[in-house]
């Protein structure tokens, strides 16, 4: 579920924002599903990427390799 929800969410960001980088994707398909769903609701709020950058500075996540 959780791969299904960053799918949705990087589709809907990348129709907001423009095109992501490959960092943000991995990113945003690393999040916890609380995250997704604070991320699904902040993006209603982005005009840009560096929106983007800002919630993941204000939401901090862990990467795995």
């Amino acid at each position: 579920m959780r791969q299904g929800e960053a799918n949705i969410a990087i589709r809907q960001l990348t129709r907001i924002c423009g095109e992501l980088t490959s960092d943000q994707i991995k990113k945003a398909r690393s999040l916890s599903l609380s995250q997704l769903e604070s991320l699904g609701e902040a993006l209603l709020d982005f005009n840009n990427l560096p929106d983007l950058e800002n919630w993941f500075e204000n939401n901090p996540i862990n990467i795995l390799n």
